[in-house]
């Protein structure tokens, strides 16, 4: 059955007839929900096991109690008595170490029933996917009548029955709430520039004094951001490409780096420079208290409950990799399923796709509609008792489109599936909670949050951290090694072998320190109005298509210009001073996706002003014009 490409997120006040996401999820889950059983799903193959690696070393096998409606030669069973069997859960940290988690799943509200595609939403997803009616969670009333009791969850055929926590997202991670939108301005209603007072102020950006934004009166820009300020901080703004002022524009990419990242990674070098852990003296002293307090400022930008928690890698790509080749070989075989989105970086496909090839698993992908949107309901329906991780990034690299990680989080949990979160491209963006979210591996990049290059973070829960086997072998990952046997240390340190950047990672905590003091909710608010802005500048450049429309983006702007080849576009902007990139963005799944192997792609940080925008768009003219 073909399902209707249904709008997902808050809608927005100029798309009629396109219900809010929340409302549709909200819709989703009680219908989801909504029934008195439990699902089941048959019984898979025995999974293949890495070599060395028992099925001990990972999260238990599951079962999921009361069987699915409408699955061919399976029956059904009376609903157990939840009230004398205790409560344990798939994914639950053992109760010695903190209470169960609680699983958030949106509630029905009273108006939800009479949006368009309501009543018909329950009958689309029935009908692809027939187990996905089997759950039994009660909606809350929206008014609070009482608490709610969440649903038999089983492990081993133990359910639990716990109140429902309801959780409000403030801001739904990217403060795009009714009440920021009617205070923060819109963008410009038309971007036909005034040369002379930009060149005029092209040339005042080159003589270093500070650069008023050239905007018309009626969008001003969002106010309580001093854009100028920030951009003091960054040195390399402030030098010119090609003889005109550098207009950074390729934020996706990389990010460039305060002065205050830059003076600690010199710092380390020239004052704390030695190998940590592993010896007496003052030097490793120090620059072992550096290493451990730049996780436990991870740690904090995360808000996870223990530095433990937070394990330094390479970078995102790696961060996927070891939870793929720890955890996935620990718990995937043959007949599981792996389930990622269209939209993915390839650095969450080819870590997957080498696990099913290693394993016998299938990858499963979540569609996009037209907007560059995840089709919700289909990734419902995608959800089985084979699915044994769901991995999607929280911001397309290619798109900019803003997953609904806290739902997708939330529909994985109610099937007993642990979720990856890929934060790359939304760490520099929004403030990123895991427990909020309730996360089971979120990752990211260094340099994506104006730190150095070649480090990176796992945050993973406890429990599951230290059921994980070690991916590499090395040094100070290990307790005792004989010929005969090696111990290994707990996590964070069995995932660390060797040597870490240790300068690196002095470094990260310094990029965070900066992020924390701008303020991540002023950077979101602030970039939300200038991302709006340019892309409305865009919709008056001849032959510009823009790709990936969703309701709610961060960040990038992926295009192609007609008559004009990508590669041509990045060069011609780049001889004006723009730096945008050009090519694939290692997500070619993506941009096939709307008919394109390449894009020219233009990516926005909160040191960018809209004078910069305006630069880029004066190029995008020109060359519209040749």
């Amino acid at each position: 059955m073909t399902t209707p490409e249904t709008g997902f997120l808050h809608a927005s006040p100029g798309i009629p007839g396109e219900a809010s996401h929340a409302d549709l999820v909200a819709r989703l889950a009680n219908e989801i929900y909504g029934r008195g059983h439990g699902p089941s799903a048959p019984v898979t193959p025995a999974s293949a096991q890495a070599p060395g690696v028992s099925r001990e070393a990972g999260v238990g096998s599951r079962s999921f109690g009361t069987p699915p409606v409408g699955v061919p030669g399976i029956t059904h069973t009376p609903p157990l008595d939840t009230a004398t069997i205790p409560s344990v859960h798939p994914l639950a940290d053992p109760p010695a170490l903190r209470p169960l988690p609680e699983f958030f799943v949106p509630s029905l509200s009273e108006a939800a029933a009479g949006l368009p595609g309501g009543p018909d939403l329950h009958r689309r997803i029935a009908g692809d996917h027939p187990r996905a009616t089997a759950f039994a969670l009660p909606s809350v009333h929206p008014q609070g009548a009482g608490p709610a009791t969440e649903p038999a969850r089983h492990d081993g055929g133990r359910p639990s029955s716990r109140p429902v926590r309801t959780v409000e997202y403030p801001g739904d991670y990217y403060f795009l709430t009714s009440e920021t939108s009617r205070t923060a301005p819109g963008p410009a209603a038309s971007h036909r520039l005034d040369e002379h007072r930009l060149d005029a102020h092209r040339g005042s950006r080159a003589g270093g004094t500070p650069t008023h934004v050239h905007a018309p009166a009626s969008a001003p820009p969002a106010a309580a951001f001093d854009v100028e300020t920030v951009r003091k901080d960054f040195p390399a703004l402030h030098q010119t490409i090609n003889g005109h002022p550098l207009v950074w524009l390729d934020n996706a990419a990389t990010t460039h780096k305060p002065r205050s990242v830059i003076d600690a990674t010199s710092e380390f070098y020239g004052r704390h420079n030695s190998n940590i852990h592993r010896a007496a003296h003052t030097l490793a002293a120090r620059s072992t208290d550096l290493f451990e307090g730049a996780r436990e400022t991870v740690r904090r930008f995360l808000n996870a409950p223990s530095k433990d928690d937070i394990v330094f890698l390479r970078g995102t790509t790696e961060a996927i990799n070891l939870v793929a080749n720890s955890y996935g070989r620990a718990n995937i075989g043959p007949g599981d399923e792996i389930i990622v989105s269209q939209i993915e970086h390839h650095a969450n496909i080819v870590p997957w796709q080498l696990l099913t090839q290693a394993t016998g698993a299938t990858l499963r992908v979540i569609p996009v509609n037209d907007r560059g949107e995840i089709i919700f309901e289909r990734f419902a329906a995608l959800l089985s008792g084979r699915t044994r991780i769901v991995s999607v990034t929280h911001v397309a690299n290619a798109l900019g489109t803003i997953n609904p990680v806290a739902e997708i989080i939330a529909l994985s949990h109610a099937y007993g599936v642990p979720v990856l979160v890929d934060a790359a491209q939304s760490s520099p963006h929004i403030p990123l909670d895991v427990q909020a979210l309730d996360a089971d591996f979120l990752v990211f990049s260094g340099h994506k949050v104006f730190g150095p290059t070649g480090i990176g973070a796992l945050y993973g829960k406890t429990h599951l951290l230290a059921a994980m086997p070690p991916w590499q072998g090395g040094g100070h990952m290990i307790e005792d090694v004989t010929f005969a046997k090696t111990v290994y240390k707990g996590a964070p340190e069995k995932f660390e072998a060797g040597t870490p950047d240790i300068a690196g990672a002095v470094g990260l905590g310094a990029a965070l320190d900066y992020l924390e003091g701008v303020g991540l909710p002023g950077i979101a608010a602030y970039e939300h109005d200038l991302l709006e802005y340019a892309q409305a500048g865009l919709a008056e450049v001849r032959g510009v298509r823009l790709i990936g429309t969703a309701r709610r983006k961060a960040s990038v702007m992926s295009f192609t210009v007609a008559g004009h080849d990508n590669e041509a576009v990045a060069k011609h902007l780049d001889a004006r001073g723009i730096a945008v990139r050009s090519g694939h963005h290692c997500a070619l799944p993506a941009l096939r996706r709307f008919g394109v192997d390449q894009s020219v792609r233009a990516s926005l940080a909160f040191y960018n002003t809209r004078e910069d925008v305006d630069v880029f768009l004066k190029g995008l003219h020109a060359l519209a014009r040749r």
